[in-house]
């Protein structure tokens, strides 16, 4: 019989069914690290969401047959481990195909018509005190005709491009950054970085994107450029693009995510305090819609590795 540990129901506001065939079920609303390899010693599946699993641990773990990553990023795991321990891997996807794209939609559309700027005014009586009925203090800019660069064309790639389309932007889909040859329908990573309005990042957290954006990169954007992050912090060195946003050298940024998180230890773009740079809690992909089809889905891809038909591999077993 499998036992199923859950080591951070909490990260998890959903319902979540129990799988359909025989098991033992334990779940922790939090796991800290010096816990995983106690509360994993008997299990055969182990369901995380943050919470790493790297080879210290894993070593530990020889009834370890699962790890299903409540999650698409699965840079928690060290998978080469896993691989040679025979540890299948399992993530879930397009759970959150509607509610990221209408984060950065939502994001975009904040920045370019300088939602706090404005917001502020009003905070202070500006618009109270103004002879007209209009008050022109900021800048406002459609989405319509400009240009948006799409670094990381998967299922979220795809739907923003959909929904900028609908406004009627011009959509840009980059090559890998360091591509020697540049396929069909997609431009260079340089001709992103000088030709779009704005740049969204959609790409996953390796060694190869990590901090895909350092000052090269933020120096050679358009000065009114917008740059988005709904998906890793590490993929932006985040103390260039405090720097650059300090500097004018890009004209706005909205991120929801973070190279730590919680950010604990602190972060330079928590202090910030500008108008052109919009930060929320990792919270793009969890609509209530989006939380219950991950929940969903976590179970769906559980019952089919049991019964030998194991679906959203990472790593096989």
């Amino acid at each position: 019989m499998h036992r199923l540990v859950f080591l951070d129901r909490d990260a998890l506001i959903a319902n979540l069914r129990r799988p359909g065939f025989a098991h033992e079920w334990r779940e922790y609303a939090e796991t800290a690290p010096q816990e995983v390899v106690e509360r994993l010693s008997e299990a055969t599946i182990a369901i995380v969401n943050k919470v790493s699993l790297r080879e210290a641990e894993l070593a530990q773990l020889p009834h370890l047959k699962l790890i299903a990553v409540a999650a698409t990023g699965v840079d928690i795991i060290e998978l080469e481990s896993c691989r040679r321990r025979n540890i299948a891997v399992s993530n879930v996807r397009g759970y959150a195909k509607h509610a990221v794209p209408e984060h950065v939609l939502m994001l975009m559309l904040a920045l370019s018509r300088n939602l706090i700027n404005h917001r502020q005014d009003i905070e202070r009586g500006a618009w109270q005190e103004s002879k007209h009925f209009c008050l022109f203090n900021h800048t406002l800019r459609d989405l319509h005709g400009r240009t948006l660069g799409i670094i990381g064309y998967g299922t979220l790639g795809r739907a923003v491009e959909k929904l900028a389309q609908a406004f009627g932007m011009r959509v840009l889909v980059s090559e890998h950054k360091h591509a020697k040859e540049t396929r069909e329908g997609r431009v260079s990573f340089d001709e992103i970085l000088r030709a779009s309005d704005i740049i969204t990042l959609h790409s996953p957290l390796t060694g190869e994107t990590r901090h895909m954006f350092g000052a090269a990169e933020l120096e050679r954007m358009r000065s009114d450029a917008i740059l988005i992050n709904t998906a890793r912090g590490g993929l932006v060195d985040e103390a260039a693009l405090a720097d650059a946003l300090r500097r004018g050298i890009i004209g706005g940024a909205g991120f929801d995510v973070l190279s730590e998180e919680p950010p604990r230890k602190g972060n330079p773009l928590l202090d910030l305090r500008l108008p052109n740079f919009i930060l929320t809690p990792h919270i793009a992909w969890a609509s209530n819609e989006a939380m219950q089809s991950l929940a969903n889905q976590l179970i769906d891809n559980i019952e089919a590795f049991v019964r030998g038909e194991p679906r959203n591999l990472v790593v096989g077993n």
